[in-house]
């Protein structure tokens, strides 16, 4: 999947990439074996870790957030340039009367003016309303995308009996033996499908936007733009 260019960054609670469990090392620890601040041997610890690309990659929760994100900015580039076209096309066709002195009067021209801000602050207005719609639609996501993953995290620490799963950008070195990326995607796959309902944010109702004052020209900024998740910040 090609990402849109600019990517939402947010960052990922502590208790997603560090968990401790409530399980603890039955086996006594050596006496030699340097030990944690806990009092547990840093050999007895069952520590293993994940490759938070591969997640974000592979988990349908994600993809499927990440394509509903992107119809919505290209409900917001459609928007904005619908709304361009409209009123280069009102403002052209008032600079060709007045070139051809067809405004019979001060009043009929100040009528057109008055007409053509109203339609850039009608458009100002709609186009920010639309961005905070996606803009909130696309923290939610988040929000549920890393609540989801933090959960199954914790939960399959527990039955794993692992005192620690950590990121692999975390870490200088870690054998690979101790990747456990693959058996998460698929227990992550697992859920979200048996819950049988995909999370795609709901889509906004187009409002009617409140009359603003008057404004100088619409607005070409564009709302916060979505992509791959960041789980290293």
């Amino acid at each position: 999947m090609n990402f849109i260019k600019h990517y939402t960054k947010l960052a990922l609670s502590a208790a997603l990439v560090l968990m401790m469990t409530a399980a603890s090392c039955n086996d006594k620890p050596a006496a030699e074996a340097p030990k944690a601040n806990g009092g547990v041997a840093v050999e007895n610890l069952k520590i293993r870790y994940i490759d938070e690309d591969s997640i974000m990659a592979n988990y349908n929760l994600a993809k499927d957030i990440n394509e509903a994100m992107l119809r919505r900015q290209n409900q917001y580039d459609a928007a904005q340039k619908q709304r361009a076209s409209d009123i280069n096309k009102f403002g052209n066709a008032m600079q060709q009367k007045y070139q051809n002195n067809q405004y019979l009067s001060e009043e009929a021209f100040n009528a057109d003016q008055a007409k053509l801000q109203k339609m850039q602050a009608d458009a100002e207005n709609y186009l920010a309303n639309l961005q905070q719609s996606i803009s909130n639609e696309l923290n939610q996501s988040q929000i549920q995308l890393l609540d989801s993953i933090d959960n199954f995290l914790k939960d399959y620490a527990k039955k794993k009996g692992f005192d620690m799963v950590l990121r692999k950008s975390a870490t200088l070195f870690i054998d690979e033996k101790y990747d456990v990326t693959e058996e998460v995607i698929d227990g992550l796959n697992k859920r979200y499908n048996k819950v049988g309902s995909k999370s795609t944010p709901a889509k906004a109702p187009e409002t009617t936007p409140s009359k603003p004052a008057a404004a100088t020209g619409l607005s070409t900024e564009k709302p916060a733009t979505p992509g791959k998740v960041d789980l290293k910040k």
